[in-house]
């Protein structure tokens, strides 16, 4: 496989809590234009992973290096989460994190805040630039509505709805930030069959409309396998595979880590 430019670079990372090492050694290059999964058993460390590259945690040893659409590296290992939305990297959690008193669309339009440029007096009068920007933040979330298919929800309160349109709408939100890098933490978990494929078709759509970078946690080896163009796999927090899906589950490695012992079989897909 050809490699891209890098969009993230992890350099021997390790994260310890007191005397448990949850993440040891981890090098991993994320490439721009890609949708990268990282896969592997429960509390292989995956989440961990996440969470250093979201800021919310931080390693003891390594540094994570994010590379801006210029070309320019930034250690991003010590930074706040805040500051990563400004860069340009976005996030949705396992468990939903909406504002579910508010509609869809107002939970969306907070996702723009990054982008707001005017301070308090100017949006009380309501003016000029603040005008033009609340009508471009406006058109962006419309075409983040659309894309994914929740016209008919905009104006719900987000606690009404069922899980799997909640899990929409985080998404959205996530994309309302305009990421160059979006972090997915298990998007489909405790969806049906019918809504997982809709999820991972919107997926596919935001990563080749738009052409955002994605790191997805995911569970499903089948769609993991349809819709990712690299794998990294984690067992007790060591990067034991890398490379493309068909190179990864037919690894004697991988194979042993979800299966307990080396087998002539692959992962099924």
């Amino acid at each position: 496989m050809d490699h891209k430019p890098e969009i993230l670079k992890i350099e021997g990372l390790t994260l310890r809590f007191s005397g448990l090492t949850a993440l040891r050694d981890i090098n991993l290059d994320i490439f721009e234009g890609e949708i990268t999964a990282i896969i592997g058993p429960n509390g292989a460390g995956k989440t961990s992973l996440l969470n250093c590259i979201s800021a919310l945690y931080k390693g003891q040893e390594g540094r994570i290096v994010y590379f801006d659409a210029t070309r320019h590296e930034q250690v991003i290992s010590k930074l706040k989460p805040s500051q990563l939305a400004w860069l340009g990297i976005a996030r949705s959690f396992q468990n939903i994190e909406l504002f579910k008193g508010m509609t869809v669309l107002d939970n969306l339009m907070l996702g723009r805040h990054v982008h707001t440029h005017y301070g308090l007096l100017a949006s009380f009068l309501y003016w000029g630039r603040v005008q033009k920007q609340e009508i471009e933040h406006r058109r962006m979330v419309e075409n983040i509505i659309d894309l994914l298919e929740i016209t008919a929800i905009r104006k719900n309160v987000v606690g009404s709805l069922a899980y799997g349109l909640q899990k929409r709408v985080e998404l959205g939100r996530a994309l309302a930030l305009s990421p160059r890098l979006l972090l997915l933490d298990e998007p489909m978990a405790g969806m049906n069959s019918e809504e997982k494929e809709d999820m991972a078709r919107f997926i596919l759509d935001i990563y080749e409309e738009l052409g955002t970078s994605i790191i997805l946690i995911e569970h499903d080896m089948g769609v993991i396998m349809d819709i990712s163009n690299r794998v990294a796999v984690l067992d007790f927090g060591r990067l034991i595979a890398q490379g493309t899906p068909d190179e990864v589950k037919s690894n004697p490695a991988v194979i042993h880590a979800y299966l307990g012992k080396e087998q002539n079989s692959t992962i099924r897909a």
